[in-house]
Order: structure tokens, then sequence, then C-alpha cells
């Protein structure tokens, strides 16, 4: 086991790692829309899925892999009725790879915000 850790996305905030690289795959620790610096971006789940994203694509990176290699994401939402908005996002930062996706509402997400996504990305 490996872990893999970058300063292009927020720390830890507790005991766990951003991701651990097992053999010829990546396990993310969910994201969260927090800036690199630890910040949280304010607005709606259009702005936060893009952080959220974009701290994903850092943590494959420093991994060696792109979003083009998700296998599967976890899609933690604080309201269903944010879907379509979250999934126009996501789509756009999958260009066209459609990985296996599952989507839950959840009563209550770290610092109270609306979306937290975690993947296992191939690293081959």
């Amino acid at each position: 086991m490996k872990i893999i850790q970058t300063s292009n996305a927020p720390a830890a905030i507790g005991p766990y790692s951003q991701a651990m690289a097992v053999g010829t795959l990546l396990f993310t620790s969910g994201q969260i829309p927090l800036r690199s610096d630890g910040t949280l971006v304010e607005g709606g789940i259009e702005i936060q899925t893009q952080q959220v994203l974009d701290n994903l694509r850092a943590v494959a990176i420093a991994a060696g892999a792109t979003l083009g290699k998700v296998i599967k994401t976890t899609v933690f939402l604080k309201d269903l009725q944010d879907f379509a908005a979250m999934n126009n996002i996501y789509a756009a930062a999958f260009e066209g790879h459609c990985p296996a996706r599952s989507t839950v509402q959840v009563a209550r997400l770290p610092r109270d915000v609306l979306v937290e996504i975690e993947a296992i990305i191939s690293l081959s």
C-alpha cells in the first residue's frame, strides 16, 4: 500500500489519507468542496461539484492517473433535488468517460457541504 498525498488538493481533516494505491488501483477518500488551502467553497451545487472534481483530479494526477481512468465513483448528495445540476458538471468533467456510479442522498456531510465524491481509479 502506498499513501497518495498532494498539496493541490485539501489535506485530510482527520486520521485518513487523500488516497491509497494498492497494486493497480487507487482508492480516494471522499472529496468535499474545499480548496487546497482548506477553505470552503461557498455557493451552490454546481460550484461545489466542480471543486470536488478538481480535488479528485489533483489526487488522481498525484498518483499518475487521470479522471479518464476512474472505474467507479460514489456521489453523496445532501439533496437529491441537486442531482441534475451535479450530473451536468460531473459529465463535463469526465468528457464522455462514464465510470460506474452510485449516488445517494445523505442526512449530513462534513462542514455541511452539498456534495462529496469518492472514486476508485485504475493505475494501469
